[in-house]
């Protein structure tokens, strides 16, 4: 099973920016949707970006649209999220995830939770106002 690892996160100011990774360290992740998603102690985790296999299709919630872009290197097995404009309401711990489906693209309806798996510790990401 691949296992996927994320890094980048940090203790920011309001307006800030930071570019989390997310790299897989066992096999090539290439053929699939990489997902970034994020939860906060008591709520359930909720979709930030996808990226199809290829790459040329993404989508993202509506909270973090013209802010973040998510981005994947299939070279180097990695996938990362720019984001900019950080606001508070931003802080979470972020994960990035494995889409189940082979070569699916993004943007065609809702991203859900249960379609993504191989789920790495996470990286927290703190935005003080």
């Amino acid at each position: 099973q691949v296992q996927l690892e994320e890094s980048g996160g940090g203790l920011v100011e309001a307006g800030d920016s930071l570019r989390l990774s997310c790299a897989a360290s066992t096999r090539n992740i290439n053929s699939y949707a990489l997902g970034w998603f994020r939860q906060v102690p008591g709520k359930e985790r909720e979709f930030v970006a996808a990226i199809g296999w290829s790459g040329e299709s993404t989508q993202y919630a509506d909270s973090v649209k013209g802010r973040f872009t998510i981005s994947r290197d299939n070279a180097n097995n990695a996938a990362y999220l720019q984001m900019n404009s950080l606001k508070p309401e931003d802080t979470a711990v972020y994960y990035c995830g494995l889409d189940r489906h082979f070569r699916r693209t993004v943007g065609r309806g809702p991203i859900r939770l249960y379609d993504f798996s191989s789920w790495g510790q996470g990286t927290q990401v703190t935005v003080s106002s």
